[in-house]
């Protein structure tokens, strides 16, 4: 295995035309912008994630997951390690969770990120439409520094 490729990867998932559901998109543009000059960081935003991220996971020093969360309150935010884990029953193809693609990372290139993070904000709504609910607009200021923080913290 070659050296890492990222010391912080970032892997946004949602869809930028169900409401809430596009946050992480948003925060990885977001996130791009912010630190458009620091090397160490490598953003990737996609509607799903799928096996093929499994090799940039393993190449990382550190991986950071953004989603939104229908499990948790509209607007609240949480940040939680990320352990990898088996899918159970059997392996999805289409979409992968974050710890089914650790596990993955693990599994073909012996190799688990230092950090795995994962990064929440609870969807409100999640209907056809480009903009954020209340409760996730009101969060963006306090989501945003805690994700300026934690990238500051995994370079």
């Amino acid at each position: 295995m070659t050296q890492p490729q990222a010391r912080c990867l970032i892997l946004a998932c949602g869809n930028t035309l169900r409401g809430d559901d596009g946050l992480g998109p948003w925060l990885a543009a977001w996130a791009v912008n912010r630190f458009h000059s620091e090397a160490g960081l490598r953003v990737i935003s996609r509607q799903q994630w799928t096996l093929e991220l499994a090799e940039e996971i393993a190449r990382s020093e550190s991986v950071l997951f953004i989603d939104s969360s229908v499990e948790s309150a509209p607007g609240a935010i949480k940040m939680l390690p990320i352990h990898p884990s088996a899918a159970a029953q059997g392996l999805a193809t289409h979409h992968l969770g974050a710890p089914e693609l650790l596990a993955l990372g693990r599994d073909l290139y012996a190799s688990v990120p230092q950090n795995a993070l994962m990064l929440t904000v609870g969807a409100e709504s999640t209907e056809l439409g480009e903009g954020f609910s209340g409760s996730v607009t009101a969060a963006l200021p306090d989501v945003c520094r805690l994700l300026e923080e934690t990238i500051l913290r995994l370079l």
